[in-house]
């Protein structure tokens, strides 16, 4: 580099220097909190017992952030929780962080998202400083762990994972939160809608519910009910704690957007949606569930859509109406997949009740888009953790796994995928 050259190259970073500033000095304000006391956030905390093993969660409010960290992690889409493992076990025990939210930032992670450009000394404080509050692994035999978990935000109530890992053991807790300092939306809250007990069938053989499921509407309808919606490809059984907890392991969110308002089923909207978002929060699979008027053994059953958008994970984020893409036997598919990953899966079974439609003679959806699929309904059982592989059970229904590919998208009862 010539003299001249490296002249104004240092002329122009002084000016970025100049312009910057007034932001850094802006910026570089932080300061370590004065009191970190948890005594409110106990205060309101859930807890809950199992195995000799106890644990309290509660999830911060903006004012809690601001107070244990010096900084509102929700402009970052942070949510903190704070959480105290009693351990009163003979072994040692861990804290499966990714458990509790498959994305989790670590704590020096979000302190880096507080550091200035020329913060120096106050960068290391923040880092100190996160570092010390975030939960530590392990938890002593006999004793107690406090400290704070960072996750993905949730909205009204948080399902919090907690698994306790020791020697062949594995202690999970799902534990339903409040949410401090929502807005109070009623679409984002988690109260199921409830049949009157005249109104529900309860079922106690799996004969008799593959032939009410098979009865069940092969698609949502707009709101007039006049109008085919995206086809119920799922059914989805188990108690609210296992089906939630499995999705969460999973990285399945609760997002509820207008596009799903469009959506309707025995009178409703959808009681939940759950979206699984790729990365750099493109689109991926979502999942929309309306509770059915039925029970098996006493287990809740959904009926669901599950799709992904056209384009998947290259669809624009940011699409008002991203129209459901045409292979929905795919999305049904994958979601089965990550189900038998989530140690949640008991049982799986396929049952007729979609109708064909082959891509010779594909159906259109509310917004225009088409679709084609074999017709089959995917029935998954949910049960509490831990389960692996071996012990899902696949159920002796339409015999989907043992079908060849080959044509499989123009019969009703063949594979597909």
């Amino acid at each position: 580099m010539s003299v001249s050259a490296a002249l104004r190259e240092r002329l122009k970073r002084a000016a970025g220097c100049v312009v910057l500033g007034p932001i850094l000095a802006g910026c570089a304000t932080w300061t370590a909190p004065t009191s970190i006391d948890d005594a409110p956030l106990r205060e309101r905390a859930v807890s809950a017992t199992k195995q000799d093993a106890n644990v309290s969660v509660a999830v911060l409010s903006t004012d809690d952030s601001k107070r244990m960290f010096g900084a509102d992690m929700t402009k970052a889409n942070i949510q903190p929780v704070w959480v105290e493992v009693e351990n009163r076990t003979s072994q040692n025990l861990w804290l499966l962080h990714s458990g509790t939210d498959p994305d989790y930032f670590s704590p020096l992670e979000v302190a880096w998202s507080m550091h200035t450009l020329l913060g120096g000394a106050t960068n290391e404080s923040i880092d100190d400083h996160l570092d010390k509050l975030g939960f530590r692994n392990p938890i002593p035999a006999g004793e107690t762990r406090t400290g704070f978990l960072f996750t993905n935000q949730d909205r009204q109530i948080k399902l919090v994972n907690i698994d306790l890992f020791g020697s062949k053991t594995l202690i999970p807790f799902s534990v339903f939160v409040p949410v401090p300092n929502d807005a109070g939306d009623a679409r984002f809250a988690l109260t199921p809608f409830r049949y009157s007990e005249s109104a529900i069938t309860d079922y106690h053989d799996l004969a008799s519910l593959r032939a009410a499921l098979e009865r069940m509407p092969c698609c949502a309808t707009d709101a007039k009910g006049t109008t085919e919606a995206d086809p119920l490809n799922v059914i989805i059984i188990g108690t609210l704690g296992d089906i939630g907890t499995a999705m969460v392991r999973r990285g399945y969110r609760r997002e509820l957007r207008d596009t799903d308002l469009a959506q309707a089923l025995f009178g409703r909207r959808p009681d939940v949606v759950l979206r699984k978002e790729a990365q750099a929060g493109a689109p991926s699979t979502t999942l929309r569930a309306w509770l059915a008027p039925i029970r098996f053994n006493g287990s809740w059953v959904y009926l669901a859509q599950c799709g992904r958008p056209i384009g998947g994970r290259f669809a624009h984020h940011d699409a008002a109406s991203p129209a459901l893409h045409g292979d929905v036997d795919e999305a049904r598919n994958f979601l089965i997949q990550d189900m038998m990953y989530s140690g949640g899966l008991e049982q799986l079974g396929f049952v007729y009740g979609v109708g064909a439609a082959p891509p010779a003679n594909p159906r259109a959806t509310l917004n225009g888009a088409s679709y084609y699929t074999n017709g089959l309904r995917a029935v998954m059982f949910f049960a509490t953790r831990p389960l692996n592989f071996t012990n899902v059970q696949i159920l002796d229904w339409v015999p989907y796994l043992e079908q060849r590919k080959t044509g499989a998208r123009e019969e009703q009862g063949d594979a597909g995928e």
